[in-house]
């Protein structure tokens, strides 16, 4: 389990590029409180929809319905993409509308913020569709070399969602808050809406493609609000952390880290539980203790690794540095690591005893809630560590 996680979560050390972006780029988000508690949800709901994407593309290949290529291909794989497409603009003002409920009762904004929010929303989620195709292209080139989605598509897809999504997001808060070219932001937003227009008339009345909408959105709608919950912890970050650019650097990372790695966990007890060596309750965790100790020993490793690499990166390694560091990765891995087996736990005995499919719903929410609850342990940890 050790060798195991550590793998499996060596391509999110990757994620420290989308850090070290954030950290350069710290001045943007003083321009307003709701700029830096945005960033999950861009940064979440593009991860989501490359998992949903990537599992039901996984599957279909392997069934025929969809050909590795991105031309001359099936109907189901026209509608598949025309669904992530409606998804991403759903999600969007989804999103949007409760980041004010938020923001009013915690970020300290106003419904006035709501057409710059939905904006800036828009636009990055649209130009993010770019995401989508490196999804794709991607999950094509893994099915054609016989190579594990679980193991090697997902984690690699996730990481290069996560750079390319962070990029795409600094550079329309930039443009929007810079500069007098706010039009070009609101035109590229106007191209997802354009999109769903498009694709809604000729396949709303499929019913391949409502199935696709019906099982996705409520996860989608979930993960949402879940956002907003983990967007208001970082808020509570920045303010504890300041301009401490360590933190900014090594929080994509470390929040994929314990994402990942609760999965490996979850995904062992979910073989355990079908095979009946552990009893559908968490009285049983025990009997998983090896294997969450193992996993927990991982991540500990790789938290210090990316610390070590973020102070490196940020000019920042000095003795000092690493005795302020390194209490802060220790006590929040302990916390976000202890919090996330739990859950993957719980999930797993749930999967198991209601048949759920982890593709469509367990996986994608148990990812954003692994993110808040990183979030929480590093906020608590920044709380009691600096006041």
């Amino acid at each position: 389990m050790f060798k195991e996680t550590t793998l499996a979560c060596l391509f999110d050390v990757g994620s420290l590029i989308a850090g070290f972006m954030i950290a350069l780029q710290l001045g943007i988000f003083e321009f307003s409180s709701w700029a830096i508690a945005l960033y999950p949800a861009v940064f979440s709901v593009k991860s989501v929809i490359s998992g949903l994407l990537t599992g039901r593309l996984s599957t279909a290949l392997h069934l025929g319905t969809i050909y590795p290529r991105f031309t001359n291909n099936t109907k189901t794989f026209h509608q598949l993409m025309g669904a992530m497409v409606v998804l991403t603009l759903a999600t969007s003002v989804t999103i949007s509308i409760i980041s004010i409920v938020f923001g009013t009762l915690f970020w300290g904004i106003t419904f006035a913020d709501f057409t710059a929010i939905l904006t800036v929303m828009l636009a990055t989620l649209s130009l993010g569709l770019i995401v989508a195709l490196i999804t794709v292209g991607f999950t094509f080139f893994s099915f054609k070399r016989s190579l594990d989605p679980d193991t090697i598509v997902y984690p690699v897809v996730s990481t290069l969602a996560n750079i390319v999504i962070t990029f795409l997001y600094i550079g329309v808060l930039n443009v929007y808050f810079s500069s007098n070219w706010q039009w070009v932001i609101i035109l590229f937003g106007l191209v997802n809406v354009f999109l769903v227009l498009c694709i809604l008339p000729f396949n709303i009345k499929n019913k391949e493609f409502r199935q696709i909408l019906r099982e996705s959105l409520p996860t989608m709608l979930l993960v949402a609000f879940t956002v907003n919950i983990t967007g208001t912890l970082l808020k509570g970050v920045s303010n504890l952390a300041g301009g401490n650019r360590g933190i900014y650097t090594l929080y994509p990372p470390i929040i994929d880290i314990i994402g990942d790695a609760g999965l490996i966990v979850g995904s062992a007890a979910t073989v355990k539980l079908t095979f009946g060596v552990l009893t559908p309750n968490l009285g049983s965790i025990k009997g998983h203790a090896r294997n969450i100790i193992s996993a927990w020993a991982s991540t500990l490793v790789l938290f210090v690794v990316v610390g070590l690499l973020s102070l490196a990166v940020n000019g920042l390694f000095s003795f000092s540095g690493l005795v302020s560091l390194i209490p802060v990765l220790v006590i929040s891995n302990i916390i976000a690591f202890s919090a996330t087996a739990v859950f993957y736990y719980s999930i797993a005995i749930l999967t198991f005893t209601r048949g759920l499919d982890p593709d469509n719903f367990v996986l994608p929410v148990g990812n954003c809630v692994a993110e808040a609850l990183t979030t929480m342990a590093l906020f608590v940890t920044l709380l009691l560590l600096v006041h």
